[in-house]
């Protein structure tokens, strides 16, 4: 869910939605879901129509991703298309990814305003998870608070690590001013960009894992189909051995 040092909120605005699709790709497109940016729009309208259900205490995720992949399938079908149908996995990563890119544009929106934010899913999303987007980074941050970071932080009783100056040659010029230290917001943002990543790279690990499990059961239902055809044959063969014998004799 790189390097800290080079990231840049306000570089970082939109999230490529629209996938093009080369001559390349076309046997590739059809065994695997394509999140076009039609298939896309669909996800976040049906993720944000069911948003009540998955802000329950006590859901059952897996089976609301299912609802929610059955539905965008339904919906691309109805259209036209969506040869291959979205599945659970696919969704849930997929708008991990969007929510990252979501709460990156919350913030740019924060400091500039809403007309320096030009993701077009930002305002669809924005006005469903505004607010308990708000709740979330406050209690984030009420939870900084309490670690030895916030309270450092807080207190100001940090220092911060400049550049080792160079030894050069005395000049009549002035010396140029020392760079300024971090403000404590911008290392409480890339802190948090931080644990947004690594929550991304799990649900990135899961959902590989979990299509691991699912081939090598594929693959022991086939091993274990061979193993009964293969006992089920020299069976069959002893019997007609057995009749024709029988008959023999007869």
């Amino acid at each position: 869910m790189e390097g800290v040092g080079s990231l840049d909120a306000d570089s970082i605005e939109v999230e490529n939605s629209n996938t093009k699709v080369s001559p390349l790709d076309t046997e590739k497109s059809k065994t695997e879901f394509v999140w076009t940016l039609q298939a896309t729009w669909h996800l976040v309208r049906v993720r944000l129509e069911m948003e009540p259900e998955f802000d329950q205490p006590v859901c059952k995720k897996k089976r609301l991703w299912e609802g929610v992949a059955e539905r965008v399938t339904a919906r691309l079908r109805a259209e036209g298309y969506a040869d291959v149908p979205a599945r659970a996995f696919e969704c849930d990563l997929k708008w991990r990814n969007m929510l990252a890119t979501y709460r990156k544009n919350a913030e740019r929106a924060k400091r500039l305003g809403a007309h320096g934010v030009h993701w077009e899913f930002f305002r669809a999303m924005h006005e469903v998870l505004g607010r308990s987007y708000e709740e979330i980074e406050a209690r984030r941050k009420a939870k900084l608070s309490n670690t030895k970071l916030g309270k450092a932080m807080a207190s100001k009783h940090y220092t911060p690590i400049l550049p080792t100056p160079t030894l050069t040659t005395p000049s009549p010029s002035p010396a140029p001013s020392p760079t300024p230290a971090r403000p404590p917001q911008d290392v409480l943002q890339l802190y948090l960009e931080l644990q947004e990543r690594k929550l991304n790279m799990w649900a990135q690990q899961k959902a590989l894992e979990e299509r691991k499990i699912e081939a090598i059961n594929n693959l022991a239902r086939a091993i274990s189909s061979l193993a009964q055809d293969a006992v089920a044959t020299p069976k069959n063969a002893a019997v007609s051995d057995s009749l024709a014998s029988f008959s023999s004799q007869h």
